[in-house]
């Protein structure tokens, strides 16, 4: 498609997750007229079913936690009982209040986000879209579907997301065999939460529930948590979940899940049996790719049913791009952010970065939060070296007993090329590791840089420092 620049550029999207926000904000700012199609509310599932309100749960968790840990730390609760001694209060979870203010946070960041693109001036149409050939897309906009409205783009933006991923065996149901998506329907802690997948969304719903009282068990089909994670970091995650009072079960594949009616029966692949209160089904996503008309439009899709981009976001076709969890790239919010403002400037012309899979700095939210950049697990081309957070003095005044900051760099030249941290608030600390990877600062020039004391991101300069000479101790 050639576009006339006489006239004003047009962006028709599909989906207003955190790709196709970001994309609709970008195309704004260029001055282009943007309509933005949204079945559900602005930011998606990642704002009103998945990420905000998991890590919310999650932020909860920590705070019940920290309080049975105060005592550590000399911090004490107590109450005066009727005969004016001592008691010592339990710790109590009332998970209706937690959810309640969960989806209340949630459905406010979504209108925050919709007022921002009212004032960026998109068009916001809410209703299920799809392409009509590879320059329109038609919006069923009636309750009935039998209302449509038809929108002609010069680029068209898919950034549809995915679901969870359903088992024929394991059929979810909303009330004891759940996905992460029905969590938030739950008025008390379960009191056996067996969690099968030790993905990402398995170890961090299984920790999350561990601090907040339940009894927990993790079905693995892997050897350790977090398969394809930095391993040092998924030893110190099961030391934890197992300290924590967490079962894991690894090599053990569910096979079916049967809701009892007053529990659930997990059936391994081995005949043995779990029994439990509630499971969640934490086994992947499918791309909602589903009768968008996509190949009509001639958009290749792979077998999965994800969009086959390249690293603009651009498909097989010239003028539609595809963003997020729906693609053939890293399903992360972060980078669906990113990559709908790189779709945005590479088809109105501006300059883009080519995404680069490395620069991503990813974490998982457990705790503690397990945070990684950059290229950590092919080490064939340099050296790396790994600081236990029980060195650190911040650590020590905080309690601090898990964890560690880990630096890989090249072995010729001393250039920071990843980094894993795992920490409270991994999240935070990975990004000036982030940074160096990005600008190529070598250990040395990271080590320069000054970190206040104590800190845990001093952590990051001690292994810095203690980096330096590392291409001449290579023998280059």
């Amino acid at each position: 498609m050639t576009f006339d620049f006489a006239r004003k550029q047009t962006i028709a999207i599909i989906g207003g997750g955190p790709g196709g926000y970001e994309a609709a904000l970008a195309g704004a700012q260029l001055g282009a007229d943007v309509t933005l199609v949204e079945s559900t509310g602005v930011g998606g599932s990642a704002v009103l079913t998945d990420v905000v309100p998991s890590k919310t749960l999650i932020a909860t968790a920590d705070a019940a936690r920290a309080i049975d840990d105060a005592g550590e730390l000399g911090v004490q609760f107590f109450a005066r009982g009727d005969s004016g001694k001592p008691l010592k209060p339990e710790v109590a979870i009332n998970l209706l209040a937690i959810n309640k203010r969960i989806l209340a946070l949630a459905g406010q960041q979504s209108e925050d986000m919709r007022e921002r693109l009212i004032e960026a001036g998109v068009n916001i149409i809410s209703g299920h879209g799809r392409l009509e050939g590879d320059d329109a897309i038609v919006v069923s906009t009636g309750p009935d579907g039998t209302d449509f409205d038809r929108i002609e783009a010069d680029t068209i933006i898919v950034s549809v997301g995915a679901s969870p991923r359903e088992l024929p065996s394991a059929k979810p149901d909303g009330d004891r065999v759940l996905t992460w998506k029905q969590m938030y329907n739950m008025s008390a802690v379960p009191e056996h939460l067996i969690v099968v997948g030790s993905g990402v969304t398995g170890a961090e719903f299984a920790s999350a529930y561990m601090n907040l009282g339940a009894k927990v068990t993790l079905v693995s089909s892997r050897e350790q948590v977090l398969p394809g994670e930095d391993a040092d970091a998924a030893r110190v995650l099961e030391k934890v979940f197992t300290r924590g009072g967490m079962t894991l079960l690894a090599k053990s594949r569910a096979e079916s899940v049967e809701n009892t009616g007053h529990g659930v029966t997990v059936t391994l692949s081995d005949g043995s049996t779990v029994e439990g209160s509630h499971c969640l089904m934490a086994v992947g996503g499918v791309p909602n790719t589903r009768d968008l008309g996509l190949e009509d439009a001639g958009v290749q899709l792979a077998d999965s049913g994800h969009i086959q981009v390249n690293r603009v976001g651009r498909t097989s076709v010239p003028n539609i791009y595809a963003v997020g969890d729906c693609t053939n790239l890293v399903p992360l919010a972060s980078v669906s952010s990113m990559l709908g403002r790189t779709a945005v400037f590479h088809a109105m012309g501006d300059a883009v970065i080519p995404f680069a899979e490395h620069k991503i700095a990813s974490n998982i939210f457990t705790s503690p939060e397990i945070a990684t950049v950059g290229w950590t697990n092919d080490a064939k081309h340099s050296v790396e070296l790994k600081l236990d957070l029980e060195e650190n003095p911040r650590a020590k005044m905080m309690g601090v007993k898990d964890g560690f900051v880990k630096l890989y760099a090249r072995d010729t030249s001393g250039t920071v090329v990843g980094g894993v941290v795992v920490a409270p608030k991994a999240s935070e600390l990975i990004y000036p590791i982030a940074m160096a990877v990005e600008r190529r600062l070598t250990v040395d020039q990271v080590a320069r840089v000054f970190t206040a004391y104590p800190s845990l991101a001093g952590s990051i300069t001690d292994a810095a420092r203690a980096m330096h000479g590392v291409d001449e101790r290579s023998g280059s």
